[in-house]
């Protein structure tokens, strides 16, 4: 009976050995996290005061089964820490439940999934131009970012199960560090965290201020580790995207905007409030279009190269009171750069007020947008 004892423990031991050897085999190997066209759902778990059935009700089923029709083949949930943990750091379980469920809709429809921590208590991509950044503590405090890190264990112990291929984690939404090495050291210490938790996880990592392009030079990206997805977000020019938006000075302008060619003509912006022209004259000179947008991501493109890893745009769109045929022009020059420059992208967003669907009259608000955006290549067409 011992002999037999001995031969199994023999047997399994080498059976873990073989196991542990090929565990550490797949240490380094390139997921098949493979994405091209996306949009974000958006003002649900994150950036929303709807809670309960309101919530529950938001994103159903039949989102992700028309986003699957339509063409799109990933989706990015932004998620906020108010709605996931209460102030003294404990679990609300509603907001758990929605995330995982939704993740299982976007495997059941063919989906990819981005998982990106858009607010936390501790930094808000807007403060600064709220009158508020003394409220980013995030990258003067070690509290605070252990506090990141925390969280990201816990969203990892609920996630982790989800394949490597299927589901991906966006640890910080528009960082807006005063210094760019803030920034770069905070990505060193999550991205060794959760290295030591999920080797394999793809990661998308944003450049500072924003997730500005223009500062994805600056960015220092963990070596030797492909599972990574570059990310830089682009909303230029602001003077067209955001023609109209209340929670922006360029926003209040009401005159003639153009696209492409030079925005403002010298009549509209002698017209214009006497408070604003400083931030409009940039727009009397400039030539903006497809060229423009090419040369805007010339450095993240190179970055990309450098690294050897995708590219990814994770937010760009046009408000909805936007001359609706200027909102296509952009739009159209936006997917040809991408195609371009096999630079994966995700709208902002299905269903708010960049959005193309309304939720509340179950139709499109813009279906020749969704026409537009399903024109371009699809995955595997790269």
């Amino acid at each position: 009976m011992r002999k037999y004892f001995l031969f199994f423990v023999a047997l399994l031991s080498a059976t873990l050995i073989i196991s542990s050897c090929g565990e550490k085999a797949k240490e380094g190997e390139v997921n098949d996290f493979r994405i091209k066209r996306g949009t974000n759902l958006s003002h649900w778990l994150s950036q929303s005061e709807e809670r309960g059935e309101a919530r529950r009700m938001h994103i159903q089923e039949d989102d992700f089964e028309r986003l699957e029709q339509l063409g799109f083949d990933f989706v990015r949930i932004p998620i906020d820490e108010v709605q996931f943990w209460d102030e003294e750091g404990d679990q609300l379980p509603e907001a758990w439940e929605l995330l995982t469920k939704a993740l299982d809709l976007a495997v059941k429809h063919h989906l990819r999934a981005i998982v990106d921590l858009h607010i936390i208590r501790s930094h808000y991509f807007n403060a600064v131009n709220e009158g508020g950044a003394s409220a980013n503590t995030l990258f003067t405090s070690d509290e605070a970012q252990q506090n990141l890190i925390n969280m990201w264990y816990e969203l990892s112990d609920a996630l982790k199960g989800y394949s490597n291929d299927s589901v991906a984690y966006e640890f910080m939404n528009e960082p807006v560090a005063d210094d760019h090495e803030q920034w770069n050291q905070l990505i060193a210490k999550v991205h060794k965290a959760l290295r030591e938790r999920e080797p394999q996880r793809t990661l998308v990592i944003g450049s500072n201020r924003w997730q500005g392009y223009e500062t994805m030079k600056y960015l220092k990206v963990p070596e030797g580790d492909k599972n990574i997805v570059l990310s830089f977000h682009y909303y230029n020019p602001m003077i067209l995207t955001h023609y109209g938006a209340w929670w922006t000075p360029l926003g209040k302008y009401t005159g003639k905007v153009n696209y492409p060619g030079v925005l403002i003509s010298k009549e509209d912006y002698e017209v214009a409030p006497d408070s604003l022209k400083p931030q409009l004259e940039p727009f009397t000179t400039q030539e903006w279009n497809i060229d423009r947008i090419r040369a805007d991501f010339k450095d993240a493109i190179e970055v990309a190269k450098k690294y050897d890893l995708q590219l990814f745009c994770g937010e760009w769109g046009v408000y909805e009171p936007v001359d609706r045929e200027l909102a296509y022009r952009w739009t159209k020059d936006m997917l040809s750069v991408f195609d371009e420059f096999n630079i994966a992208w995700t709208t902002w967003c299905y269903d708010a007020d960049f959005g193309f669907w309304d939720q509340q009259k179950n139709d499109y608000k813009d279906k020749p947008l969704v026409d537009i955006l399903m024109s371009g290549k699809k995955l595997g067409e790269e």
